[in-house]
């Protein structure tokens, strides 16, 4: 088998226990609260204390190496908690895209390609908790890990043998869909929502995993959800996300023009003072309130959406089968990696959407 650039493997090389078996040390929500406390410290430095918040996440969140893990810069039915009184489904211009082609276990040109070079190339994130991310708490370990990492490995594991036969590529949210197309990954597994839109230019699988857009605001903010309660304020989204989409259909006249390469950026803006409300999927939601207990989730979630392994248009062969390793890792490995993860900041779950294939 041949290897990519550092073994090919995962962001060591090194042989390693599946992510499952380990409970997520906690993330730095005391480097957090301390930045906070650096920009009081500098009030009246102007630019001075966002640039000295800026470095301390940036510090927390660069703390172990990236080694082989590169970055690109040119970014229904029972599911996860949290979105059972979804409104409507986001986006909605054609009918259900979370519908994929039928899992099969034949070989073709695309699957040929990743067997010869020995290794799957994943574009992942690595900012957010518990989904993608590495625990700057793990001082030496510079593996990301979570609940999107655990997908990946049982891709690498049934396609190639081996679950660490991965390189990963941190890819910035509105870079998911070019680095799909320019050919830079093989796949994505990013808390991608399958969506119309995306479908045109990107292949998903079927759905691993259902959530829907929910508002984050500080606990003593006058905003109670999604609704004419952000009229003035600052609200926060990624570009290229499905947040943003929404808030420019409907913004209840707020101001949407802070966005951000990355969701995580949304909580620094939050904390910095430079937004007053972040518009992100509940699952990445839930982690956020977890990483600072200031911030709480506000009203119900506003839309329903489906996560999608998304690869590239044409690759048949490879839709097929990572709709066929979704099949096998719904009845086992999906619940203990949601265990896990998850279940912590999302409470118990009924289990993954249940597949939907093209008729």
């Amino acid at each position: 088998m041949s290897e990519a650039p550092n073994g090919g493997r995962d962001v060591t090389g090194a042989p390693r226990e599946p992510d499952t078996a380990r409970r997520p040390a906690a993330h730095p929500v005391g480097l957090l609260n301390g930045a906070r406390r650096t920009a009081a410290r500098l009030r009246g430095w102007g630019g001075v204390a966002a640039m000295a918040v800026a470095c301390v996440l940036t510090a927390a969140l660069t703390l172990l190496p990236l080694a082989h893990v590169q970055d690109l810069v040119a970014t229904e039915d029972a599911g996860g908690p949290g979105v059972a009184h979804t409104q409507r489904a986001a986006s909605a211009s054609c009918d259900h895209p979370e519908a994929s082609l039928r899992p099969s276990a034949a070989d073709g040109p695309t699957i040929d390609a990743i067997k010869k070079k020995g290794y799957l190339v994943a574009g992942i994130d690595v900012s957010s908790y518990r989904w993608g991310y590495r625990d700057p708490n793990k001082i030496g370990n510079s593996d990301p890990e979570g609940f999107d990492i655990d997908l990946v490995h049982e891709i690498a594991r049934q396609l190639l043998g081996d679950p660490d036969a991965v390189q990963y590529r941190a890819v910035p949210t509105s870079q998911r869909v070019d680095a799909i197309k320019r050919g830079d990954v093989d796949i994505v597994v990013r808390t991608m929502t399958i969506n119309c839109e995306r479908a045109k230019d990107v292949a998903f699988s079927t759905a691993y995993f259902e959530t829907g857009q929910q508002l984050l605001a500080p606990k003593n903010s006058g905003i109670t959800g999604y609704n004419d309660t952000l009229k003035g304020k600052r609200v926060c989204s990624a570009d290229g996300s499905t947040a943003l989409s929404e808030l420019r259909r409907e913004s209840f006249g707020a101001d949407i023009s802070t966005t951000v390469p990355n969701q995580l950026d949304c909580l620094v803006r939050l904390q910095l003072g430079e937004a007053d409300a972040i518009v992100t999927d509940s699952a990445l939601a839930a982690g956020q309130a977890a990483q600072d207990p200031t911030i709480e989730i506000k009203g119900a979630p506003f839309t329903e959406e489906f996560y999608g392994v998304a690869m590239k248009k044409g690759a048949d062969d490879l839709v097929r089968r990572v709709n066929r390793i979704l099949d096998d890792y719904r009845k086992s490995g999906w619940r203990k990696s949601y265990d896990t993860w998850l279940r912590d900041d999302l409470g118990a779950t009924s289990g993954p959407p249940k597949p939907r294939y093209v008729t």
